[in-house]
């Protein structure tokens, strides 16, 4: 089993979720976050005074899935929520070692 982790921008979360959810992803964990790569924030103007922005508001999403699952993912994620500019996000994956349901305690592919 693998844990993908995936930074994109907020205005794209729909339709990510949108085609994952054709793919037979039922589950993932959403969170507003804050962060900057190649990007390096911008500047903004607010009444008048220019002001730097270090950290732009992202997505970030946590998927469980089998370990067969993991490119047909990344290719989905990759597709709905690129644009072609610079900040479009990251896809990070890790082994996922052991899943449990709380409520049931099933274990592993059973509890995702």
């Amino acid at each position: 089993m693998k844990m993908i982790c995936a930074i994109i921008k907020p205005f794209k979360l729909d339709d990510v979720r949108s085609a994952l959810s054709s793919l037979g992803i039922d589950g993932m964990t959403v969170s507003e976050v804050k962060g900057f790569g190649r990007q390096k924030g911008h500047t903004e103007l607010y009444r008048g005074a220019e002001y730097q922005v270090d950290f732009l508001p992202k997505i970030k999403l946590e998927i469980a899935a089998q370990s067969e699952d993991v490119e047909r993912v990344i290719e989905t994620i990759t597709e709905a929520a690129g644009t072609g500019k610079i900040g479009d996000g990251k896809i990070f994956v890790f082994d996922l070692l052991q899943t449990v349901r709380i409520r049931t305690g099933e274990r592993d592919v059973e509890a995702i």
